[in-house]
């Protein structure tokens, strides 16, 4: 039961957030031979000024293991 947690800046509107819950679920449907049932997505919209310590450092930097696509990006540059 995959449940897939985006984290993005602010910005984007209702239907930008539906297009990529639906594409990414079509993803999984694909990759992983998931039925669409059992999908879930949430998006949690995080100010730039909160990145670094809401998401770059707990889920990026402290997880590197987990983190399958690395950002191209240096927070602390």
């Amino acid at each position: 039961m995959p449940h897939l947690i985006v984290k993005m800046l602010p910005g984007r509107s209702e239907e930008q957030k539906r297009k990529l819950a639906d594409a990414l679920t079509q993803a999984v449907i694909d990759s992983l031979n998931s039925q669409e049932k059992s999908i879930s997505v949430s998006i949690e919209d995080v100010a730039e000024d909160e990145w670094t310590q809401k998401v770059y450092i707990p889920d990026i930097q402290d997880k590197p293991a987990l983190v399958y696509k690395k950002p191209g990006y240096d927070p602390f540059a």
